[in-house]
């Protein structure tokens, strides 16, 4: 369910857990066990489950954290293993506080640089420009750092990672499934990452160390190495085959020559500005102006994804660090081209209720960009140029991300992504400013994943109060290009109870969904009981060719129908082409209290009708928590054909059988969780392992197409009798404060009946 190519800190065998496990700032999205080779990581052609590569030694934001900010009764104190927060179980004498900004002069910082017409892209004309001018560097080093906890305890963080980095040789030139696979995606990001460290140590001390170690792997990454490192084909270094490369290292030399501009002698200044120009801008310029050069690799400037944000990111740092000494003007000619690009495409990513186009785990690579690109033309032009407001659910993107975080990790449906060296959700601080929602702010500072340089120039000190206060614990994203639920117990508890479901298009994914309509998790004391296996080998053959009802990508397990926590018919796969319905209903819990418990009658549901999904059967399926959250049901309305459907469900727990088999008790590090089938009478539990069935299409023969293992997860099934059937099943967390009698058995109520009192 939950994966970690390596590195991992907590074995879980198999949860692929999508709040990224931290190796840097962060590299992996999973728990335990190996997806499949490293060379499946990559944005769009090739990733596998993330977790990888780098030292292990390096400092996350993990473990002890900053105390201030809200008061201290509410505040949390370290993260879990998923990057949550873990907050005090008693609120104290502190008080609870709505989310605010309190002006305060002595944590503001005042730009007093005169922008004369931001319409027009006039950059900024001094360095820095990108991210944070001259006065965000003074404020930071005169006043806010020693004044918030959370600004001095990042920075240290920072400074502990920029260190280790300095320690480090420069970055190989390794290739991840060749040059047009996953290429050197993974290097481009290193680079990025150790140079925005190094300039934010050389901005913070003027301590010259960090500029001669940055100018080494700036040399290096540029193809111009001292030593004779081989660094990619002369011209082509950052690497076109594979454009996130390209973009990726553009953003890094961009960083590069702003932040150390006044550190470099003429010489290095004018190598790094032609590589920017010959090794970035030139490429870029032939997708925008659609030369027959860039045929082969222009295809993402009309997607509406990560790619898209990535790439125009790369091209807009570029430009924008070198406007002002650019002799050829490539600079300026394509800055409005880019940003064009990325307001008509990136900035559409999210839907219009703000759930991500592809996955919950590609949300940070696409945000990511979209946040730097903003924040480098709003520094650098005065403007963010739309790029915030041109599509209203990217407003909502930060929501989307914060309900579809659980309890123990994402809600990580679809492909997982490569390694998270650069890409963390600190955008939300930078959102929370600009749309003056300082809940996103609150939200993300207490994450495991904040201390990094961007977030030392994204974050407003100004923000106070409890992210939570006034929070609904329900949330129903309804567009149908991705609609889901989330419903939970509690935002500050991690032992409570998490269930996500979707059930929507099958298609307009980027090709990283699967098939997987109904799928759904469920989290409950302090685990995840049922969850995703994540990405194949992103170098699979066809992974990424199509999401047509014959593409290859679907006949791997993962992909497959078989492969989700679903129904699965006739052992085939769900219609692409459909589109199902959903309700959703909620007793509306918003908490208000640090150590929140709800009324027994507290509730939310989610109903789905997938029977355009079935070809046409009638399938139909709810889920409700119950109990007070502590109880949840799942039910499914199905009329059976001859061919069979099959209930699925995937979990890392210890099944033992009990009552007939119509009770599996599922045990998984000394919690329990009962699971009863109450309807039909005639069915039964069985588990099967998480395989390919004997019926599915041939796999190609080469090594990178095959179904990766799945150790450590089993399959917990019912075999539906044919008919019609209402298939009913009760999860029954065993809490430490419940004894058999304060459990309920739900009656019958058909789904079309569903309503918020409908089972009280």
């Amino acid at each position: 369910v939950f994966h970690q190519s390596s590195g991992g800190s907590k074995k879980r065998t198999l949860w692929i857990i999508a709040i990224i496990v931290l190796i840097l700032v962060i590299v992996g999205a999973v728990v335990g066990g190996v997806v499949g080779s490293r060379s499946s990581h990559s944005n769009k052609a090739v990733s596998g489950s993330s977790g990888g590569g780098t030292s292990a030694a390096v400092s996350t934001g993990a473990g002890s954290q900053p105390s201030g900010g809200a008061a201290a009764g509410n505040k949390k104190g370290a993260t879990d293993a998923w990057g949550n927060p873990l907050y005090p179980t008693t609120t104290g004498s502190a008080s609870i506080s709505t989310p605010t900004v309190l002006a305060n002069s002595s944590l503001a910082c005042t730009d007093t640089y005169s922008f004369t017409d931001t319409a027009s892209l006039t950059v900024r004309n001094e360095h820095p420009l990108l991210f944070a001018p001259s006065y965000k560097w003074e404020c930071l080093r005169t006043k806010t750092i020693a004044q918030d906890s959370y600004l001095s305890f990042w920075n240290e963080t920072i400074f502990v990672n920029a260190s280790k980095f300095y320690d480090m040789s420069p970055v190989n030139y390794t290739e991840d499934g060749g040059l047009s696979g996953s290429g050197v995606l993974d290097v481009a990001r290193q680079v990025q990452l150790r140079i925005k460290h190094w300039g934010y140590a050389w901005k913070m001390t003027n301590d010259t160390k960090w500029v001669d170690r940055a100018w080494l792997e700036l040399q290096t990454a540029s193809g111009n190495s001292t030593t004779g490192q081989y660094f990619g084909v002369t011209g082509d270094n950052w690497n076109t085959q594979h454009w996130l490369d390209l973009a990726e290292f553009t953003v890094a030399f961009g960083i590069g020559y702003d932040w150390f501009y006044d550190a470099w002698t003429t010489e290095q200044r004018t190598a790094i500005m032609w590589s920017i120009i010959e090794l970035g801008l030139k490429y870029g310029l032939e997708v925008y102006q659609g030369a027959s050069a860039a045929s082969s690799y222009s295809w993402w400037d009309k997607v509406d994804g990560n790619w898209n944000c990535v790439c125009n990111d790369g091209m807009i740092v570029g430009a924008l660090a070198i406007a002002n000494e650019d002799p050829t003007g490539i600079a300026k000619q394509i800055l409005p081209l880019a940003l064009a690009n990325a307001n008509t495409y990136c900035a559409y990513a999210p839907s219009p209720d703000g759930t991500w186009s592809e996955t919950a785990n590609y949300w940070y690579f696409g945000t990511t960009a979209h946040v730097q690109m903003a924040a480098a033309l709003l520094s650098a032009t005065g403007s963010t140029q739309n790029l915030l407001d041109v599509n209203p659910g990217m407003k909502l993107s930060s929501l989307y991300h914060m309900y579809v975080t659980g309890m123990q990790g994402l809600f990580a449906y679809g492909d997982t992504g490569p390694n998270k060296y650069t890409a963390t959700a600190n955008g939300l601080m930078f959102y929370g400013s600009q749309y003056d929602i300082p809940m996103y702010t609150l939200f993300q500072r207490d994450r495991a994943d904040a201390p990094e340089p961007m977030s030392m120039l994204y974050y407003d000190p100004q923000v106070s109060g409890d992210w939570w206060d006034g929070l609904a614990l329900d949330a129903h994203f309804s567009n149908t290009t991705g609609a889901w639920v989330s419903m939970r117990s509690s935002w500050t508890s991690t032992e409570g109870t998490y269930v996500a479901m979707r059930s929507c298009s099958l298609t307009g994914h980027q090709t990283h969904g699967d098939l997987d309509a109904g799928d759904f998790v469920l989290d409950a004391l302090g685990q995840r009981w049922a969850g995703e296996l994540g990405s194949g080998n992103y170098l699979a053959d066809g992974y990424f060719t199509s999401e047509d009802q014959n593409a290859e990508r679907w006949i791997y397990y993962r992909k497959r129908t078989e492969g989700q926590n679903t129904l699965l018919m006739g052992g085939l796969n769900q219609n692409v082409e459909a589109v199902p319905t959903t309700t959703y209903g909620s007793s509306g819990d918003a908490q208000n209290a640090l150590v929140y418990n709800v009324a027994n009658s507290s509730t939310a549901y989610f109903t789905t009708d997938m029977t355009a999904t079935y070809n046409g059967t009638s399938v139909k399926r709810g889920i409700r928590m119950l109990n007070g959250r502590r109880q949840i049901l799942l039910q499914d309305e199905v009329d059976v054909p001859t061919a069979g459907i099959q209930w699925r469900m995937h979990t890392n727990a210890t099944i033992t059988m009990s009552n007939g088999n119509r009770t599996a008790t599922l045990t998984l590090d000394k919690q329990t969780m009962v699971v009863e089938l109450l309807t039909p009478t005639t069915a039964v539990f069985s588990t099967a392992e998480p395989v390919r069935l004997s019926t599915d299409p041939t796999l190609p023969t080469d090594a990178a197409s095959q179904d990766q293992p799945n150790p450590g997860v089993t399959v917990l099934t019912i075999t539906i009798p044919t008919g019609q059937q209402t298939v009913q099943v009760l999860f029954n967390p065993q809490w430490s404060d419940f004894s058999s009698n304060s459990y309920i058995t739900p009656a019958t109520v058909a789904l079309a009946d569903w309503s918020v009192t409908s089972h009280e």
